[in-house]
């Protein structure tokens, strides 16, 4: 115990001494760490959730399974084929479809949402069945 001391006084007594030295190393400390804070590729709320474009199109009127089967199904047949969709979910409600596409983390999803809009919208859907609408973006924390 009394070495350490010896050690941790003689480290006191250095720094003092040479305090011109340790300011610059301090000041030099500093500005690296700035320099990789600027640089850093962060942020303060990071996506932890899978990219996903959810698509809600409406069907008056039509029990769930019609609308599986007229709406559902082309939905998800067109858009398996997507650019980078690893997984279609999809649920059909009473006059409502919602179909969920997973895209790969190495998507931009702005991009994705741009392709799914124009590829849903050429799908041909029965008379009466509203257009396929994109849910708009929410943070997968809530904020």
């Amino acid at each position: 115990m009394a070495r350490a001391r010896g050690v941790q006084a003689a480290l006191i007594a250095l720094s003092i001494r040479r305090r011109g030295v340790v300011l610059a190393l301090a000041l030099l400390l500093a500005g690296l760490a700035a320099w990789s804070v600027r640089d850093a590729r962060t942020d303060v709320f990071p996506e932890f959730a899978a990219k996903m474009v959810k698509v809600q199109t409406e069907a008056p009127g039509l029990s769930p399974e019609q609308v599986e089967l007229l709406v559902t199904d082309p939905l998800e047949a067109a858009s398996s084929g997507l650019l980078g969709v690893k997984q279609v979910a999809s649920k059909s409600l009473p006059g409502i479809s919602i179909l969920k596409l997973y895209f790969g983390a190495d998507t931009k999803l702005q991009e994705d949402r741009w392709r799914v809009a124009q590829h849903l919208a050429s799908v041909h859907l029965p008379t009466g069945v509203g257009p396929p609408r994109l849910i708009p973006l929410t943070s997968s924390t809530g904020t």
